[in-house]
């Protein structure tokens, strides 16, 4: 577990007491400025910061704080609906307690860890959030070295030492395959995020697994950047091949919706020559015409469970992973009778 460097080990690196460091950080006279730039390169070389806790201790405002920070990959060009809930969730939860969120938009993995490494060092924050968590991801190994309490949205099996709220996301896909297949259809395709995303890894798993156990030789998958580009690009070249699909699993509203008009521009009818099926029941599925069929879960209750999850972490030491429950797959517009043999 990596230290927080203290006032102390600036003085130390600069060769002076801990009162002239306070003072040449503060811009307080009583030091040479001689003196004054050899602390100041000792506490950037350190990678120090003022620690906001440290000051609230000696007077100032009592700091309450949870931190998330989001890659801009993983929000495209700004926050969905679904992140956007999600966030609400967290807030009202902790506005019942002197607590507030600070949401940052981090523009790759390395800068969001500095990021992280910045926020402790300052005693910025109390804990965070992590969310769109991969396999092996970095950031876990780098706040578990950190001692940073955390609590991650994503399966237990990809948490590491920190508790994890998840929703059972492979029985929800197996609940979507079986219902295509009992209206007939057996060549169904998976249009999925990245292949190293928690969430992909669970559902893919589970799209395979499901396909094998009723026989359906002609299930697919293609992994896409979750965008609406990169679903229709799929969606053009499954419905090109000699073996189309007869029906889509979308890992997103988004790509689902993109599908509808991929489908239209290729002269096929929803849901009469092909049934679609979104992840995501926001108001984009319903507002879509014909409206879309979708896995529907409530990421505003998932962020209540994620935020009392970590007040709990902070004020025990420990909490238990806890699940948000099983998304329910509510059929619409875009899933129909069975094809033609």
């Amino acid at each position: 577990m990596e230290r927080r460097v203290t006032i102390r080990d600036v003085a130390a690196r600069a060769g002076v007491s801990a009162g002239a460091v306070s003072l040449a950080l503060n811009d307080r006279p009583g030091v040479s400025e001689a003196t004054r730039r050899r602390i100041t390169e000792a506490a950037r070389e350190l990678g120090w910061s003022p620690s906001l806790a440290a000051r609230a201790l000696a007077g100032g405002p009592r700091v309450h704080t949870v931190g998330m920070a989001i890659t801009r990959g993983a929000v495209g060009v700004g926050l969905d609906s679904v992140h956007m809930a999600l966030i609400g969730g967290i807030e009202s939860v902790l506005a019942d307690r002197p607590c507030a969120l600070l949401l940052h938009v981090a523009p790759d993995l390395d800068a969001e860890i500095a990021l992280y490494r910045q926020w402790w060092q300052s005693g910025r924050v109390n804990g965070t959030v992590l969310i769109a968590v991969s396999a092996d991801d970095p950031r876990v190994a780098a706040l578990s070295r950190l001692g940073m309490p955390a609590v991650a949205l994503a399966h237990p099996a990809l948490a590491g030492p920190f508790p994890a709220v998840w929703s059972d996301d492979a029985a929800a896909t197996a609940e979507a395959v079986r219902y295509l297949a009992m209206l007939g259809h057996r060549r169904i395709a998976h249009v999925s995020g990245p292949g190293t995303l928690g969430r992909t890894l669970q559902r893919a798993r589970a799209f395979e697994d499901t396909a094998a156990e009723l026989r359906l030789d002609g299930a697919r998958a293609v992994r896409t950047d979750l965008s609406a580009h990169g679903g229709a690009a799929a969606t053009r070249s499954l419905l090109a091949s000699a073996d189309r699909p007869t029906a889509v699993l979308y890992d997103n509203d988004v790509m689902a919706v993109a599908g509808i008009a991929v489908a239209a521009e290729t002269g096929l009818r929803v849901p009469a020559d092909l049934s679609l099926v979104a992840w995501d029941d926001s108001d984009l599925c319903r507002i879509t015409r014909p409206a879309l069929s979708a896995l529907s879960h409530d990421p505003f209750a998932t962020g209540e469970q994620v935020a009392r999850c970590l007040l709990e972490l902070l004020d025990n030491g420990t909490a238990p992973s806890r699940t948000s429950g099983t998304p329910v797959l509510v059929p619409r517009g875009t899933t129909g009778p069975a094809p033609a043999p």
